[in-house]
């Protein structure tokens, strides 16, 4: 009886939270055909003239481009230093190991108001204007700590071994780096930056403290939220939305043809 329920019960109570996740999700995309003008509020009526005009709403696309080059930027930079200091803290003991793996933890655990009200102190205390530079300095402290964690853990599965036989074999450290260890952490390097990326286009809390005047898709959102998120708004978000679920399936589908080929070996 109890093995009966427990079949039951895990996919029902599975299924009801994929449709408490989802149904945010299949409202935006519902709205983005809304043709309910600048207050997109109540179901006016079904038109596609929004996903044919993406930037009909005032700000909206320049707003967008603001968070792309922010997250693009803030990512590549975050990437490299976190990057480095996961080969750092795996491959090598200092005497602040312990200290420097609790340092890179400690933005992950730290609300991003406090993240965000500390940031802005420091930038008004050595007189940096608040702007989009600002904002990639923000995005990539705390996007840093997330890139360690996801590449330690793959430079933590490495055989140094294969280092070692690259020496043998005459390779330079730089060599070796580059045709060994940076081939098996690319995977982890590519997912670090996906995750980097993410983070840093949704931002809101850390962003809205170090901006200034500078409006990012989310703060867009959020200002426009008041009176009515604009259709166009919704069509971006259902945009981001569809090329993250293709670019999952796709690595999906990728990872299962690469298991297959390993196994028939």
């Amino acid at each position: 009886m109890k093995q009966a329920i427990g079949r039951w019960v895990i996919p029902v109570l599975g299924g009801l939270a994929f449709v408490f996740l989802l149904v945010p999700v299949a409202y935006v995309f519902a709205y983005s055909f809304n043709d309910g003008g600048r207050a997109n509020l109540t179901w006016q009526g079904f038109t596609l003239d929004n996903w044919g005009n993406p930037c009909g709403a005032p700000a909206v696309c320049e707003s967008l481009a603001n968070s792309l080059q922010i997250s693009a930027v803030a990512t590549v930079f975050a990437t490299i230093l976190g990057t480095a200091i996961a080969i750092g803290l795996v491959r090598y003991r200092f005497k602040f190991n312990a200290t420097a793996n609790m340092l890179i933890f400690l933005p992950l655990a730290t609300p991003e108001v406090v993240l965000g009200a500390s940031l802005l102190a420091q930038f008004l205390n050595v007189g940096a204007d608040l702007g989009i530079g600002t904002i990639i300095l923000a995005h990539t402290m705390f996007c840093i700590s997330f890139v360690v964690v996801t590449v330690k853990a793959r430079v933590a599965s490495l055989d140094s071994r294969m280092e070692e036989a690259a020496a043998d074999l005459y390779a330079s450290p730089v060599q070796a780096f580059w045709r060994i260890t940076f081939p098996l952490l690319l995977p982890g390097i590519v997912a670090a930056a996906l995750l980097s990326f993410a983070i840093s286009f949704d931002d809101f809390i850390i962003t809205n403290f170090n901006s200034g005047n500078v409006e990012t898709f989310p703060k867009f959102i959020y200002v426009a939220a008041t009176r009515g998120i604009p259709a166009q708004a919704n069509v971006i978000g259902s945009a981001v939305f569809l090329i993250a679920l293709v670019i999952v399936i796709a690595v999906q589908i990728l990872s299962a043809r690469r298991a297959k080929m390993l196994a028939a070996r």
